[in-house]
């Protein structure tokens, strides 16, 4: 059996794209802060990688629509499923987007999956400005990731302050005890919160003067963000690590240089919050920040990406498998599947045929709704129920593998409560299938 898992890696990346598409020849490898031949243990367990900015004209969003990713979200996904990732959860607002990927040991592990939006452009009544979320329980612990795209200009600090409040205020889950985000253990609050230097005086040419020098201590002296979290207007039960590279706007495009008809400001920031309370007797909740950066060598954008990666406190003794799958039989037209005993499928909940090396939720080449409401122990089996799933002749390939995923859907949030091992797509071939958690 392996060791119990007590704590996660989480990396976060923010960027805003301006509304350009990625660059084929710049590598992500770097952005993800993956080592292609270094040590695995070291890779994070999950990612969420918010973007602002995406282009969102509205021929745009439909083709997106018809190919389920935008571009930027679907280059990273190229490069992530080649170290075992997948994408569990995306969720966008326009130019918004936000998408988490989490290591395949994980995935049966990660509860109540639940995405969600604000708006907050033109008074609530568009989504040019505001914020997209994903929360999910992960090892018995909640954790909300928020990602957001406030008002800009320097001169509307006010608007800035309304839109976080708007947020935290209106933005709900339906997920058990979290309702709010700040209800969270572990909260991450990413994106282009578009906040400035606050005195005006400094001229884009003195600050980059400035930057130059290394005086960014005496620049981040006058950064509104930290200014209205010490005067609790916003963002005051979030935390903030040390800045230690320079503003991350307002770059000329292709060039590491700013472009000073903006004055230069860290508009691009990674806050988080951890609800240190008593709430377990198994763990202490606390989160480890190990970097903290800009990374200037992206050039396709007017601003730098930023990422930072943290460990988190999970709870060892959870572990919430629920379905196993005992054998899978693909025959004429079918496959074959038994679930474990004393297992009640919930409306909703729906089992899908999946290329065996998946790397999206959104893989799947067929799916079955299961059974409702009737418990698999009334079967009189001794391993539970035979269920079916038919298929077009020209849905499997005999040169394929294959294998079937339990995806229970409930109200607003999903789970992946099973994954069988991998099957050929012969047909009449039967190998033992056990859910991947095991």
């Amino acid at each position: 059996m392996a060791d119990p898992v007590k704590q996660l890696r989480i990396y976060f990346i923010t960027y805003n794209v301006a509304t350009k598409f990625p660059d084929p020849n710049q590598d992500l490898h770097q952005l993800l802060g993956i080592t292609p031949c270094g040590e695995t243990n070291l890779w994070p367990d999950i990612y969420f990688i918010g973007f602002q900015e995406v282009k969102s004209q509205p021929q745009n969003i439909v083709l997106d629509y018809i190919l389920l990713e935008d571009p930027w979200t679907k280059a990273f996904r190229d490069v992530l499923k080649k170290y075992d990732y997948i994408k569990i959860r995306s969720q966008r607002l326009q130019g918004l987007v936000l998408n988490a990927f989490c290591l395949r040991k994980h995935l049966t592990q990660l509860k109540l999956i639940e995405a969600q939006y604000t708006r907050t452009g033109f008074g609530g009544m568009w989504g040019n400005k505001g914020a997209v979320s994903i929360r999910m329980n992960a090892y018995g612990v909640s954790v909300c990731v928020v990602n957001t795209h406030l008002t800009p200009h320097d001169h509307l600090l006010a608007d800035r302050i309304s839109d976080y409040n708007t947020i935290v205020t209106d933005h709900t889950f339906t997920a058990p005890d979290t309702s709010k985000i700040l209800y969270h253990d572990y909260i991450f609050w990413i994106g282009d919160l578009n906040f400035r230097l606050n005195e005006e005086d400094l001229t884009g040419a003195e600050i980059n003067l400035l930057v130059k020098k290394k005086k960014l201590k005496e620049l981040l002296e006058r950064d509104q963000l930290k200014m209205v979290m010490r005067e609790c207007q916003a963002f005051a039960e979030l935390n903030e690590s040390i800045i230690t590279f320079p503003p991350t706007y307002k770059y000329e495009f292709e060039s590491q240089e700013f472009d000073l008809k903006r004055r230069p400001s860290w508009t691009d920031r990674i806050l988080y919050k951890v609800n240190a309370i008593d709430m377990y007797n198994d763990v202490e909740l606390k989160a480890e920040q190990h970097t903290y950066k800009s990374h200037p060598t992206y050039s396709v954008s007017d601003h730098k990406p930023v990422t930072g990666e943290f460990d988190i406190s999970v709870r060892p003794n959870v572990n919430e498998y629920i379905v196993e799958f005992q054998e899978c039989t693909v025959e004429e037209n079918c496959i074959s599947y038994k679930l474990q005993r004393d297992f009640t499928p919930s409306n909703g909940d729906w089992i899908g045929l999946f290329p065996n090396e998946f790397s999206s939720l959104d893989d799947y080449v067929i799916y079955e709704y299961v059974s409702r409401g009737k418990p698999m122990s009334t079967y009189n089996e001794p391993h539970g129920s035979t269920e079916r799933i038919f298929f077009n002749d020209t849905a499997l390939r005999s040169s394929e593998t294959y294998c079937l995923v339990y995806v229970a859907q409930r109200g607003d949030f999903i789970e992946i409560l099973g994954v069988s091992l991998g099957f050929s797509g012969c047909r009449n071939s039967i190998e033992p299938c056990v859910s991947s958690s095991t």
